[in-house]
């Protein structure tokens, strides 16, 4: 039987989180690793200033998982050597309450920097994000997503969790992106690229500082219709972003800079 460990950034008790484990249920074991409670935006963050502690939980369906009061890339590492003690076969993210669009949410996610921690490690991983659109309060919004709403996503998902273990991933892709849009016609599905686009301001100022205090998919804008923020945003279609984890090193364009240091 496959392994597959699910990791989430939104908490184990987030509905995201055991709306996908039925799903996944049907194709391997799943085992949970996930942070006690939200921990958004901190991307493939490690926890190396204070002690992380793991402890036995429930998710909302009632079975079992692991809560860690870390980030989700710590998830990953605490799984694979504490939990399990070997790489699982695959890795899935989420689902994550919120778009992951762009080159700043692809770099900002804990959802997605479970699923780079993985894949760093040569581990598969698919993220897979519910593109609500708009979110005004975290904590309030996202506990009223139900199972219902997150169904579409949780199926999508399967499907390519069950490809990806059935055939591994093509050739050159180390995780895949998955974005769904709120009502998603499931036959309509784009491989994309990330958008370039960077946020826009974000803060708000308020008596104690700034915060962000909403976060609308309205906000996301690239007019390249093949990126995943247009794919989502203009055409409301599910976005598949394969993503390769490996920078290019240009070392013929420093040759002239290192000609002028040590001369």
């Amino acid at each position: 039987m496959k392994t597959i460990l699910l990791i989430n950034d939104d908490g184990v008790r987030s509905s995201g989180l055991s709306v996908l484990k039925q799903q996944l249920e049907k194709l391997g074991e799943v085992v949970v690793v996930a942070p006690k409670s939200e921990i958004s935006g901190v991307g493939k963050a490690i926890t190396s200033t204070r002690h992380v502690k793991m402890e036995e939980a429930q998710l909302k369906d009632g079975s079992k998982a692991y809560a860690i009061d870390g980030t989700p890339a710590d998830a990953y590492l605490l799984a694979v050597n504490k939990v399990l003690n070997h790489a699982p076969d695959l890795v899935v993210a989420g689902i994550n309450l919120g778009p992951n669009l762009g080159i700043d949410d692809f770099l900002n996610s804990g959802t997605l920097g479970a699923a780079l921690e993985a894949a760093i490690h040569g581990v598969p991983a698919v993220a897979i994000s519910y593109c609500k659109g708009q979110i005004d309060d975290q904590e309030a919004d996202k506990s009223k997503i139900t199972a219902a709403e997150l169904e579409l996503s949780a199926t999508v998902a399967g499907k390519i969790v069950r490809y990806v273990l059935e055939n591994g991933l093509p050739p050159n892709i180390d995780l895949i992106s998955v974005n769904v849009p709120e009502a998603a016609d499931c036959t309509k599905l784009k491989v994309t690229n990330l958008s370039y686009v960077g946020y826009g301001d974000l803060f708000i100022k308020e008596e104690k500082g700034y915060r962000i205090a909403q976060w609308k998919l309205s906000d996301y804008r690239d007019p390249d219709s093949a990126t995943d923020v247009h794919v989502v945003k203009d055409e409301g279609c599910i976005s598949l972003t394969p993503v390769r984890v490996r920078f290019q090193h240009n070392g013929k364009a420093l040759r002239h800079m290192i000609t002028a240091i040590v001369s």
